[in-house]
């Protein structure tokens, strides 16, 4: 198996708006990344992913671009972006950036020519279609959902048709299969950066671009909303293959570029291997959602469901054991900008247990075969908002959205939105959207403005980056030594094979790794109680590491600890 820089690496992804404010207006900077990349180079990390920082009216938090070529100003300029590469690679680190060509913003001048006119050279540049009339009312050509709820469809008068946007309005989707747009997208999106030293791309919904063309109704299953869920219409279009082995050809086999794609609705790890195979030319990595996706109930994810851990290890040795035998490799995260936090979510936010839970975690994704990510915050135990802070302090569209669609379909029902809130204080976006907090002063030092673009969570006083790096039984401290741990045993941790021991276990999860001749076992206790440990698996090995103090031989884990026996 090939060695890589972007198999070895471990990424650590970073939220401009919330990671750090260096001119004082409240919200975070690409000046304020490069003011602390020598905290990140110090966590052990190799390769940072910087979220969205591109032109952009921020509907969906920049994920709705409106220049490629230049930086939202509250954000920065292009020679901030340029400083920021050049700081990366001064340290030995490298860098990669969002790529997020399926839509545009609704401002972008491409779109703008496209609205202008059917006879504008632009106009096919986006994808549009005339009304379908059902007892001369006119109707959406299908009745797809989108991903921020209502239909995919928006009417434009001028035109006198309707445009596709999978996310928002303001997000009008790019038509893929004009060759034109191609082009363009990899000139001014992709090459462009490229020249100037980014060392690779994440690439958002990266299995979109291809849709059924014909729109077909999706299938009835909520028929409370004439809006259907249509992933299998979405996703992993006729063409999609196809368009990444060209962009793979034409632009990012030309440097030695990484890329990560962002692969939801896509379950089958056949069907993924023929994105991410080597010999498939197509991609290098993917994210595979299952795990992130675990506690989403049917209806959505703001009815979260409870779940067993042996669906947890069902996911988890899916994704790591499909490579075995090929030529395709896989990741390792548990948060992103789109998740809540993960302690929040896989272990406990209780105050006695929210350290250890975190520490557990982080034993946990350092051990895994594949690339590690690391979300900011995520080092230093950050966890979800605080269950008492009301709708008005989530900023989100996703989640406003959806909260005020059932407002507005229950007529306001308290007991709905109750059930609702309750959703949206363990999975909302907006979980990990929060200001990172460096220190114990005002507004955790993230910004000396009154007031961040976002509110500061209220226990930034005993969780922050400062404490934490004097504390030697931190949980910065700790990761950083399990991402030492993790290169020191990059044969057995990032390379080795998985296999899960003991599945039936609904308390503590146990796998072996190895290596040739190098053998490790992992065991977590994924509960807030003490676990008898199964003497059978340990037999003749050492604890190498526990997230407790100390090397304990004990046959019983203490509550959410983890250890490595070697």
């Amino acid at each position: 198996m090939t060695k890589e820089w972007w198999k070895e690496g471990v990424v650590y992804q970073i939220y401009p708006s919330s990671f750090k404010d260096s001119n004082g207006d409240g919200i975070g900077d690409i000046p304020g990344i490069t003011s602390e990349l020598d905290y990140i180079k110090s966590l052990g990390v190799d390769i940072i992913w910087v979220s969205p920082f591109y032109k952009s009216p921020q509907y969906d938090m920049g994920y709705d671009i409106s220049d490629y070529q230049d930086v939202y100003e509250q954000y920065g300029t292009v020679e901030d972006v340029d400083a920021l590469i050049q700081g990366c690679h001064d340290r030995g680190m490298r860098i990669i950036f969002d790529l997020v060509v399926n839509h545009t913003s609704h401002l972008h001048p491409w779109f703008q020519e496209s609205a202008s006119s059917k006879n504008n050279p632009k106009h096919d540049w986006y994808i549009w279609r005339p009304a379908r009339y059902i007892n001369g009312e006119r109707h959406p050509p299908c009745n797809w959902r989108g991903f921020f709820g209502g239909s995919v469809w928006e009417w434009d008068d001028n035109i006198g048709e309707y445009y596709l946007h999978l996310f928002a309005k303001e997000q009008p989707d790019l038509n893929w299969d004009n060759p034109d747009v191609r082009q363009a997208i990899y000139n001014d999106a992709m090459r462009f950066w490229l020249d100037k030293g980014v060392d690779g791309f994440r690439i958002d919904t990266v299995n979109m671009y291809s849709k059924r063309l014909d729109f077909p109704d999706a299938p009835v299953v909520e028929p409370d909303t004439p809006w259907q869920p249509a992933y299998d219409l979405i996703c992993n279009g006729p063409r999609m293959h196809e368009f990444l082995r060209e962009m793979n050809y034409e632009v990012l086999s030309k440097y030695d570029a990484m890329t990560v794609g962002e692969l939801p609705h896509t379950p089958d790890p056949a069907h993924v291997l023929g994105y991410i195979s080597a010999s498939a030319c197509q991609l290098q990595q993917v994210f595979q959602m299952d795990l992130v996706f675990l506690d989403f109930g049917e209806r959505s994810k703001y009815y979260p469901r409870k779940w067993a851990l042996t669906e947890f290890k069902e996911a988890l040795e899916k994704w790591q054991c499909f490579i075995e035998g090929n030529d395709g490799w896989t990741t390792n995260f548990l948060e992103n900008h789109d998740t809540g936090r993960s302690v929040s979510r896989y272990g406990s936010d209780d105050p006695r247990f929210a350290a250890l839970s975190a520490k557990m975690l982080a034993v946990l994704l350092t051990t895994l075969t594949g690339t590690t990510y690391v979300y900011q915050g995520q080092e230093i135990g950050m966890v979800n908002a605080p269950k008492t802070w009301p709708i008005e302090e989530y900023k989100d569209i996703e989640t406003l959205n959806y909260y005020n669609e059932v407002k507005q379909i229950t007529g306001g029902d308290k007991v709905a939105l109750e059930e609702v809130m309750r959703g949206i204080q363990l999975t909302a976006r907006d979980h990990n959207r929060l200001p990172f907090q460096w220190n114990a002063n005002a507004n955790a030092g993230f910004t000396s403005s009154a007031k961040s673009w976002m509110r500061v969570h209220d226990n930034y006083g005993v969780v922050n980056a400062t404490q934490q790096s004097e504390d030697p039984s931190s949980v910065l401290s700790f990761w950083k030594s399990m991402i030492r741990l993790r290169k020191q045993y990059s044969e057995l941790f990032v390379h080795g094979s998985f296999t899960i021991c003991d599945f039936e276990n609904e308390a503590v999860l146990s796998y072996v790794k190895e290596e040739t001749n190098k053998r490790a076992l992992v065991v977590l206790n994924f509960t807030d109680k003490p676990q008898e440990l199964n003497l059978k698996l340990v037999k003749d090995m050492t604890v190498l590491v526990s997230n407790y103090s100390g090397k304990s031989m004990e046959p019983v884990l203490k509550p959410f600890e983890g250890r490595i026996y070697i």
